[in-house]
């Protein structure tokens, strides 16, 4: 049986005895159980004697360049290596060339390390000897290993530059880029793991792709918020969520949509300026259309007196829009009561229109103006904010409390029937704005990502 295996046993049998015998003791005393035990040096009958194996030492270090001068005595198995070698290096190659010889127990390294400046540099100048030399026998190969990569990425280039091949096979402009980029990349690693297979610089082939896989990760976290908002660009160009020279707000940013790139949404505020929308906000951002559908609804409120009737206030402003040739009949204008206030009834109007023939501001305007002409008209006040005054008398007294100082009441004038001004309800959309972003996109200063065939989500 294994002497390590009996020695296990002989401690666990005896921590068995000792807690049974005395409970107390074995809860003082603590028996510590080896958990790697070292090697047992073992008396073998056929062990090679001393003199075996220091020639066997002796011979393998004459063999091996740099450890000629390492001297070996032996002695029951303890190996001590003297002489002297050019550096640590040496010596450790030594040391543990002796521990793999059968018999040896340890090996003492009593090697002295030269400092002299040929002994530690003449084996590096061999070394660089010996690489030039195997390089000049391998310029052939290497020859051939260029000669592969640059055909295998002239082959990848020419079919990435096929751009009706992509466009064929990916109607979106922004995703056939994105494919064929990564049909280019993936060309070139092909072309660097054949060539470096051909010069057998595996080992090198392996460290580079490590490399680039932890380079790529470091990356990946430095520019997360870059490739955030390369990922949103894709996915807008999939989901398409506006058109070109369409009117939204994204963000709470309001204008006419330029174009959609790789990196930002471009707009034309209603101002007439250039607005850039990084696409990871637009793509989270909740987008308002209001061109998506033509028909809006116009909504305006009037305050009429406490004292007026608001129904026939109502009638009124619905009969004049109702007149509007812009306001459209079905469906048709409506008023409601929003709120009674403390000195007057406040009237929402409401009313819808085709954006396609008829400008939303310009409608408004107009629609409020006329309205409020009829009621003024129709006798209904448009009260004004009553402000009640305490004047204090010369002296400095104090009117009485609860003594009201009675105002003069508001005057109401009659508006009477005039022409209105030329051009005053001209409500044609104003396509100035249509025009210049018609301009810009002509410009193609940028590819747009915006595809007229895909559906809109």
């Amino acid at each position: 049986m294994n002497i390590q295996l009996l020695r296990v046993i002989a401690l666990a049998s005896f921590a068995f005895l000792t807690v049974w015998a005395d409970p107390v003791t074995a809860q003082i005393t603590d028996v510590e159980m080896p958990t790697d035990p070292e090697p047992v040096i073992e008396t073998l009958s056929n062990a090679p004697s001393d003199a075996d194996i220091e020639r066997r030492l002796s011979g393998i270090y004459s063999e091996i360049e740099g450890l000629e001068s390492v001297t070996v005595s032996v002695r029951e198995g303890v190996v001590i290596l003297a002489g002297e070698v050019a550096g640590d290096t040496a010596a450790q190659k030594a040391e543990a060339l002796a521990l793999r010889i059968e018999g040896v127990v340890v090996a003492i390294d009593e090697i002295d390390r030269s400092r002299a400046i040929s002994t530690n540099v003449s084996p590096m100048v061999a070394s660089l000897q010996k690489l030039a030399r195997d390089t000049l026998r391998s310029l052939p190969l290497i020859g051939v290993a260029i000669a592969v990569f640059a055909l295998i990425a002239l082959l990848t280039h020419l079919l990435v530059s096929w751009s009706g091949l992509w466009r064929r096979i990916l109607p979106n402009p922004f995703l056939a880029e994105l494919v064929a980029q990564a049909v280019r990349i993936a060309g070139l690693i092909v072309a660097l793991v054949v060539s470096l297979n051909l010069v057998g610089a595996t080992a090198l082939m392996g460290a580079i792709l490590g490399g680039a896989g932890v380079l790529g990760l470091a990356i990946g976290f430095a520019v997360r918020d870059g490739l955030e908002n390369y990922i949103s660009s894709v996915m807008l160009s999939i989901r398409q969520p506006f058109r070109a020279n369409e009117h939204v707000v994204i963000d709470g940013q309001e204008g006419k949509v330029v174009r959609l790139t790789s990196r930002a949404t471009i707009l034309m505020t209603l101002d007439g300026n250039h607005l850039r929308i990084p696409n990871s906000n637009v793509f989270k951002a909740v987008i308002l259309n209001y061109t998506r559908n033509p028909e809006r609804r116009l909504s305006f409120e009037l305050g009429v007196d406490a004292n007026d009737d608001p129904l026939a206030a109502i009638q009124t402003g619905v009969d004049i829009m109702t007149g509007l040739g812009f306001i459209l009949d079905e469906p048709g204008p409506f008023g409601i009561i929003n709120k009674v206030g403390d000195s007057n009834i406040v009237i929402c109007f409401f009313g819808w229109v085709d954006q396609d023939k008829t400008d939303f501001g310009k409608a408004r305007g107009v629609a409020i103006a006329r309205v409020k002409d009829a009621l003024e008209a129709g006798g209904f006040s448009l009260p004004e904010p009553i402000y009640r005054l305490r004047i204090d008398d010369a002296t400095g007294t104090l009117p009485v409390a609860g003594t009201v100082v009675e105002t003069a009441e508001p005057h109401t004038p009659l508006v009477p029937d005039k022409p209105s001004p030329p051009g005053s309800d001209d409500v044609t959309p104003d396509r100035h704005l249509d025009e210049k972003v018609s301009e810009e996109r002509a410009e193609q200063s940028e590819p747009d990502l915006l595809d007229q065939d895909r559906p809109v989500e």
